[in-house]
């Protein structure tokens, strides 16, 4: 988390807020950013879907998902890390980590954990909404998002009109992940486990009052 997060978290009564971020700064914590840019989206293809997000009014779990990939510089090698939030409580409901972009080691492991965690049932008429990269937009994704499960995709052409995802993106990887350092593929797939459960169960969110995702879905 960033020290602003902790901050409000613990709610230190022998320091203020700008006081306790620069103590921990000076002691060399803190949320250190890597720039280094790896497009992951072909938005080439020919298959697009409307932007459907300011169709729907979100008041219960399950009525639309946001997604992305992105990618993870493992020992000058790339690896890429899908993950699929819950839009209504913010929870990270699926995810795959690969050595591909290939759809089916990207998007459809992803969606797999979504219906093993939520159930394919209650996914019908559900919003899935993404970038135009072509693993959302593949045969075989359609296949499982569409035809079985009955969700209706959504795109946005610019990553702007995607910004739910890629604001998750940046918080698990740059706040999380490259913090915990994974040496090796099986060590990024454990840690990026270990994020999603921290984020999930310990971050809180201005958006949520407060409370984490999985608080506030309860509380719903």
């Amino acid at each position: 988390m960033g020290l602003e997060v902790i901050y409000n978290k613990i709610k230190p009564q022998q320091m203020g807020r700008d006081k306790f971020i620069k103590v921990f700064q000076d002691l060399g914590y803190g949320v250190i950013r890597k720039s280094r840019f790896k497009k992951t989206t072909n938005s080439s293809g020919v298959k697009r879907f409307p932007n459907r997000l300011d169709q729907i009014e979100l008041n219960s779990i399950n009525q639309c998902f946001v997604s992305d990939i992105t990618y993870y510089d493992l020992n000058d090698e790339f690896c890429y890390i899908t993950f699929i939030m819950d839009l209504f409580n913010r929870e990270v409901v699926g995810f795959s980590v690969s050595k591909t972009l290939r759809t089916i080691d990207t998007t459809l492991p992803a969606l797999e954990m979504v219906v093993n965690k939520r159930g394919g049932k209650h996914l019908k008429d559900a919003i899935f909404h993404s970038d135009g990269g072509g693993q959302y937009y593949a045969d075989e994704f359609l296949k499982k998002s569409n035809t079985q499960l009955n969700m209706i995709n959504s795109m946005g052409k610019e990553c702007y009109e995607n910004p739910h995802a890629e604001r998750l993106n940046g918080v698990l990887k740059n706040n999380y992940i490259i913090p915990y350092g994974p040496k090796s593929f099986k060590q990024l797939i454990s840690m990026t486990t270990k994020a999603v459960k921290m984020y999930n169960t310990q971050k809180p969110h201005q958006a949520l009052n407060g409370k984490t995702p999985i608080e506030y879905k309860s509380a719903a």
